[in-house]
């Protein structure tokens, strides 16, 4: 949230005194990208706090509903961006001062490396939220690059091309908007209990399958809540066990699942005798 504070400010001094709307236009990004930021952290907040009586299963989806947000932004900042950068074109003014092409090369290189940061992050602890923040630092970095290029050529092509910038902005608007249909599809699949990766799956029957007493897996249900996975699953025994031998490979099956680098927070066991 303080770099991209940081970043806006020096994007609003850099546009306007630059006189290049397309730096504007990326200031305005980063400014939005300050409040998708504190989503993410609230939303993160929210979903790790511990099942209750109101929420038996958790708090888990704050942390993708905090990613819809952000993509809704994502849509918002294209918007507000394109409109402006549509009057600049129909509005030429002068042309962009040849420093603003130093300060986007230093605001790419700080996006870059936030987009890796917090991309590593969010594959690793599987977090929607942290995904899209990733591609909010993506977009940014892919705006600015559309710019630095759009005011390359105002500077070099001459009168002709003295709003080439403000085709950059525009250019830039259609490459988050791709981004944000992304975020949103995400943040959207998680929210309606959408599959998992087929290897997330395997990976949970491959732990259950291993619990000695377990002699096949029939139904495997597995979904994403937040960071945490909760797993409904059927597993065949020896039909001539009795109730508490069964009931314990079913203890033993959930145990090991908790227990397993999966981020699994919750699991149901359903016992079927195999005859």
């Amino acid at each position: 949230m303080a770099t991209n504070a940081a970043l806006a400010a020096v994007k609003f001094a850099g546009g306007i005194y630059g006189n290049t709307y397309a730096l504007i236009a990326d200031g305005v990004e980063s400014l939005l990208d300050v409040f998708a930021s504190f989503l993410v952290f609230a939303g993160m907040r929210v979903a790790g706090r511990p099942p209750d009586a109101s929420h038996p299963f958790g708090h888990g989806r704050a942390e993708p509903l905090a990613g819809f947000v952000g993509a809704g932004l994502v849509f918002i900042t294209a918007a507000l961006v394109a409109s402006h950068a549509v009057h600049e074109i129909m509005h030429p003014h002068g042309k962009p001062h040849w420093a603003t092409l130093i300060l986007l090369i230093g605001v790419i290189v700080v996006k870059v490396r936030l987009f890796r940061a917090v991309k590593d992050v969010g594959d690793s602890t599987s977090s929607t939220a942290l995904a899209v923040e990733a591609w909010h630092h993506w977009a940014d970095a892919l705006t600015s690059a559309a710019a630095f290029v759009g005011i390359a050529i105002a500077l070099l092509g001459g009168a002709r091309t003295i709003g080439a910038d403000n085709w950059a902005a525009l250019f830039a608007c259609v490459v988050v908007v791709v981004n944000g249909i992304r975020m949103l599809h995400r943040a959207t699949g998680e929210i309606m209990d959408s599959a998992v990766p087929t290897e997330v799956s395997n990976e949970v029957r491959a732990v259950a399958a291993a619990v000695p007493g377990v002699r096949a897996l029939d139904k495997c249900r597995v979904r994403k809540s937040g960071i945490s996975h909760l797993v409904d699953i059927q597993v065949r025994v020896d039909g001539n066990l009795t109730v508490r031998a069964g009931h314990d490979i079913a203890h033993a099956v959930k145990d090991a699942l908790l227990s397993a680098p999966l981020g699994v927070t919750y699991v149901s066991v359903h016992i079927e005798p195999m005859d």
